[in-house]
């Protein structure tokens, strides 16, 4: 799909110029419109700087915020990658432009059943989604190397670091309800290595291991 004007004028001055220097994130963002991953009453916010509603209760992060994940978990061709709240299939969807099999888990089966042809728009592999429990993982395709959570949770989910290939990483928003920041765990030699990287705001992982509904 060619990169409208508008879409172009995102990367540019929300990720490039919000600091994203990986090439590979740059390319996803160009290559999959937001635009078609947003209701069509927020079309004409489609791009813009700030989390929209998809619904729900759910949301579609900020294009920063969802570039400074990819990023950190550096995706490459051939990685099994997973994540949970995958809401209307955005950061799926540019994981698998990046060369990923992907995998997403939404609890909201009205959203999840939207993204298969979501990613036929796009010419993309069709995507294994399962509607459910997303803080409990997929332990049927695991292990993963790299898994996105897209909502807020209390701890880093152990059901995903079980889930987590050697060499792995993991990112997601780890805090309280209203205020997190993004933590990367990284899977070396069976220890788990975290690093903290910035604050932010999701909506909670609602499940076993993350938050009560």
């Amino acid at each position: 799909m060619r990169a409208s004007v508008s879409l172009k004028r995102m990367v540019r001055e929300q990720l490039i110029g919000g600091g994203v220097r990986s090439r590979r994130v740059v390319g996803a963002f160009l290559r999959v419109d937001r635009a078609l991953f947003v209701p069509e009453c927020a079309q004409e916010r489609a791009y813009a700087d700030g989390p929209l509603s998809i619904g729900f209760g759910q949301t579609i992060s900020q294009p920063l915020m969802v570039a400074e994940m990819l990023e950190a978990l550096d995706i490459h061709r051939g990685h099994r990658f997973l994540e949970v709240g995958a809401g209307s299939g955005y950061a799926l969807a540019l994981s698998a432009g990046m060369g990923a099999t992907v995998y997403g888990i939404e609890r909201v089966a009205e959203l999840a059943e939207t993204i298969p042809g979501r990613f036929a728009r796009l010419g993309l592999p069709p995507p294994f989604v399962k509607t459910g429990d997303g803080s409990a993982g997929l332990p049927e395709a695991s292990p993963f190397d790299r898994i996105l959570v897209s909502a807020a949770c209390p701890l880093a989910p152990p059901p995903l670091l079980e889930q987590l290939a050697e060499g792995g990483v993991l990112v997601a928003p780890v805090g309280g309800r209203y205020e997190q920041l993004l933590h990367r765990v990284e899977k070396r030699g069976g220890r788990l290595f975290t690093t903290v990287f910035t604050a932010c705001v999701f909506v909670p992982l609602i499940g076993e291991h993350g938050y009560a509904e």
